[in-house]
């Protein structure tokens, strides 16, 4: 029923990716400039983005440039993993954030450096703030950014590996 609405080419595909994941990255740097601070979990998602952004800007110049069909289903086939493993990072971050599961100890707050004495500790507060990848901090129309990541990496997989698969 969709299929047609779904980009077909890897150009299309290529700049649909592209226009959606630098979108993607530079709302994430909105929300930071406006104080929405990210964990250590919300900073590893964004490498998808920080590399699929300049791979999907290739890819469409090669498209464009008539490359190889062989090239450029290699390059959708790289974006639609790469955007499927985000995915699934973001879907343990969004089930951390649920208290699902245990997070990584360096930011769930569970891990301390060692035996220290009331000023150490003082101290290293005053240096370290830990922004813990199990709480909240923003909500957008009940989802949190994790969960928005789930579906916007799901997508630009799906994006890439719909033109992937296409025949013809």
């Amino acid at each position: 029923m969709f299929d047609r609405y779904l980009p077909a080419t890897p150009l299309v595909a290529a700049l649909a990716v592209l226009a959606a994941a630098f979108a993607t990255i530079v709302g994430a740097w909105i929300f930071q400039a406006f104080g929405y601070q990210p964990c250590d979990l919300c900073l590893e998602q964004r490498y998808a983005f920080y590399a699929g952004i300049p791979i999907a800007a290739l890819l469409a110049y090669a498209a464009r440039s008539g490359a190889p069909v062989g090239l450029l289903k290699a390059g959708l086939a790289v974006l639609a993993l790469m955007f499927a493993a985000n995915a699934v990072l973001s879907f343990y971050h969004s089930g951390i954030e649920l208290k699902l599961w245990a997070g990584p100890t360096a930011c769930t707050g569970d891990a301390l450096p060692g035996p220290m004495n009331a000023a150490d500790l003082l101290a290293a507060i005053d240096k370290v703030k830990i922004v813990r990848c199990d709480e909240v901090g923003l909500r957008v129309f009940g989802l949190t950014l994790a969960n928005w990541d789930v579906l916007i990496c799901a997508g630009l997989s799906g994006l890439a590996l719909r033109a992937l698969v296409r025949r013809g």
